[in-house]
């Protein structure tokens, strides 16, 4: 009996551990972004630069650690932040079920091991992924509460992965991952001032303000639409024939076209209803649209 109830505990406390760390690290999004990296990295190979098993891997756990340590170091500074917040307070950190010096052991050793394995693909896939949880932890997360100037800030460490697949597979940065970069970057606005927007509340409860305007007024909403436009514009750039080795075909740029339009029809919707209904549907498009968006180049690439 006694063997059993310990066996029962120990399983209880493993499962826990493990669920405790997937919050950490927001294992969710970590995955996502880092399908990201991935699309990059087979975006990025080619005869010069051979597709290989081992870097990917080493992307792919590499990448997650990075990201993973990001949100954890992001939890520990803004625990109290969190604490707040409907959305947050259940959280490893400001539950109490995770200390902030566990947090902080769990987040120092992410990073050594992310550094670690980005650094053995080559020097400037681990200075990127560096540079990404810097900006994040060091200067992202404190502007939150200061200013709505964050998600600007916010937008260059989130659109990092993308281009740091083609960085990973070529060893260079260039036209081609510039590219990718950019079309990540323009994402993250409308993305993420349409979690602002039906969130406003709970941020409200913290003192963060994402929204440019610092409402959920027209003015916010025409930016989304003006934001929305430049990322199909930048979606598109690799169908003229200028993004070095980074080319779509015209009937890739065609779908990729129609999905922005998608997008669009969503962000001037918001415009026109205003409603925090308006906003998640609008998030939840932007997920596809960059997901979709990514696995139309990727098959581009193969079937040409």
């Amino acid at each position: 009996m006694k063997t059993a109830l310990s066996t029962t505990t120990n399983t209880f406390s493993l499962k826990a551990i493990f669920t405790d760390f997937k919050e950490i690290t927001k294992a969710g999004l970590a995955i996502s972004v880092l399908f990201s990296s991935i699309a990059g990295y087979l975006l990025g190979f080619d005869n010069e630069f051979p597709f290989q098993w081992s870097v990917l891997l080493m992307l792919c756990i590499g990448g997650y650690c990075m990201v993973g340590a990001s949100n954890a170091f992001n939890q520990v500074i803004e625990k109290d932040i969190d604490a707040l917040m409907d959305r947050t307070k259940n959280r490893p950190v400001p539950s109490g079920r995770m200390s902030s010096n566990v947090a902080l052991l769990v987040a120092s050793l992410l990073t050594l091991v992310g550094l670690t394995l980005l650094y053995m693909i080559n020097p400037k896939t681990a200075m990127f992924g560096a540079i990404s949880i810097f900006l994040y932890t060091s200067v992202y997360t404190p502007l939150k509460t200061l200013t709505s100037l964050s998600v600007f800030v916010g937008a260059f460490p989130g659109a990092i992965p993308f281009m740091l697949g083609w960085v990973a597979a070529t060893g260079n940065f260039g036209i081609e991952a510039g590219t990718l970069f950019l079309i990540q970057f323009f994402w993250q606005f409308p993305h993420f001032w349409a979690i602002g927007w039906f969130l406003y509340e709970d941020y409200e409860k913290a003192g963060i303000f994402m929204l440019p305007t610092g409402k959920k007024d027209k003015g916010t909403a025409l930016q989304v639409i003006l934001y929305t436009v430049w990322l199909i514009i930048a979606s598109l750039l690799p169908s003229i024939g200028y993004t070095g080795k980074l080319f779509i075909s015209p009937v890739a740029a065609g779908i990729v076209f129609l999905l922005g339009l998608w997008m669009l029809y969503y962000a001037v919707q918001l415009y026109k209803i205003r409603t925090a209904k308006a906003a998640r549907t609008l998030m939840l498009v932007s997920v596809s649209y960059i997901s979709l968006l990514q696995l139309v180049y990727i098959i581009d690439k193969f079937l040409r």
